[in-house]
């Protein structure tokens, strides 16, 4: 009697951990500099010290932290689903404005009217306040509403968009025009939304003034720690099941509907979630930064969303991060140095990266550094 082969056991691959010990030391150190050398060189040490961090350095490595955020949600659709927004600006700006209605409703009779109604309400003969700022006065309903807004205005979109299985350069063409569109629609002054001009003159945040040495340091330090949350929170998710379905996705969405799944959920989830990102990022922006305005919209911002992951490298997480930091610590000095060339740079930045670093800055120093081991 032949005996029937007993089948051979596979041993599948075991969870991938989140980070590697390097990943993890690196993480404690951004966390360290961000928590204590930053306030240490900020507060402690007098201006005269060389290593003293100056006010100005603050709030341009808190603006680009933010920016950071952003090129970190960028990844996450881009990067690893494949679906290349670029209209993620007006994510931003609806997260921004959330939290400026708010800051416009702390000034309360301290600006130049002196009026319950913010100063471009007066000026506009405004009586009342509009229907949608009845919670602005709310520092947990703003919160809520950094978060809801952006997320479901999102959620709508895609949900119509990826139904419709709109993808590719349609899809990226679509969100150009809804920033564009939206862009247009806050800057018409009946809207409510300060026009043009927008929302500044900021003065207290939870009734603490804004403009002082330590709520800039406290604004910096919780963008730093939002950027590490959300950088630890995306590290998990491409990990998991629900980023390897993703990664599928990206590769081959038709196999992926083959397998059974519906591809629907998964990008509509990435996109919702990318979208608060973006939201949260735009209201510690705007106390940071002092403004708010339709300009955030312009299309050309949420092109630069997209430039930031090139250049640092997609699919990567930190790529992401580092492309926003070189950029715009780019942008910084040449829009001093040489204001009219920096369009310029901007564009061949993107065209050379795209041409000669196609895995962007992260994908050239990991190629160099396994060439170099023995």
């Amino acid at each position: 009697m032949t005996a029937i082969p007993t089948p051979a056991r596979v041993e599948l691959p075991g969870k991938a951990p989140v980070m590697t010990r390097m990943g993890w030391s690196a993480f404690i150190v951004a966390l360290i500099a961000v928590c204590a050398v930053a306030p240490l060189l900020n507060l402690m040490l007098p201006a005269d010290s060389i290593f003293h961090m100056s006010d100005y350095a603050v709030a341009l490595v808190g603006k680009i932290m933010c920016y950071a955020i952003c090129a970190l949600a960028m990844d996450l659709i881009w990067g690893y689903t494949g679906i290349l927004s670029l209209g993620h600006g007006v994510f931003f700006a609806l997260g921004g404005y959330a939290m400026g209605m708010y800051l416009m409703r702390q000034i309360g009779r301290d600006g130049n009217y002196k009026s319950d109604l913010p100063d471009f309400m007066v000026f506009l003969d405004w009586k009342t306040l509009p229907w949608h700022w009845t919670f602005s006065d709310s520092f947990v309903a703003t919160l809520i509403l950094i978060v809801v807004v952006p997320g479901l205005v999102a959620f709508v979109f895609g949900f119509f968009a990826f139904r419709s299985r709109i993808k590719g350069v349609y899809f990226s063409i679509i969100t150009q025009a809804m920033t564009f569109a939206a862009m247009l629609l806050f800057f018409r002054n009946e809207t409510g939304f300060g026009g043009n001009n927008g929302f500044t003159d900021f003065k207290r945040i939870l009734n603490i003034p804004v403009a002082t040495p330590s709520m800039r340091m406290t604004l910096f330090v919780l963008t730093g720690l939002t950027l590490l949350g959300f950088f630890l929170f995306a590290k998990w998710l491409v990990a998991s099941k629900f980023g390897r379905v993703l990664q599928a996705i990206r590769d081959a969405e038709t196999r992926v509907m083959f397998s059974g799944y519906n591809p629907l959920g998964y990008k509509l989830t990435i996109w919702t979630l990318s979208a608060i990102m973006c939201g949260v990022a735009g209201a510690l922006y705007v106390p940071q930064v002092g403004i708010i305005n339709p300009s955030e919209m312009s299309p050309a911002n949420s092109i630069e969303i997209a430039i930031w992951a090139a250049v640092g490298g997609r699919a990567t997480l930190i790529g992401p991060i580092v492309g926003a930091f070189i950029v715009n610590s780019a942008k910084s000095w040449l829009t001093v140095a040489a204001p009219e060339f920096w369009l310029y740079f901007l564009g061949a930045l993107f065209i050379a990266v795209t041409l000669f670093l196609p895995n962007g800055v992260v994908g050239l120093v990991k190629k160099f550094s396994a060439g170099r081991k023995p």
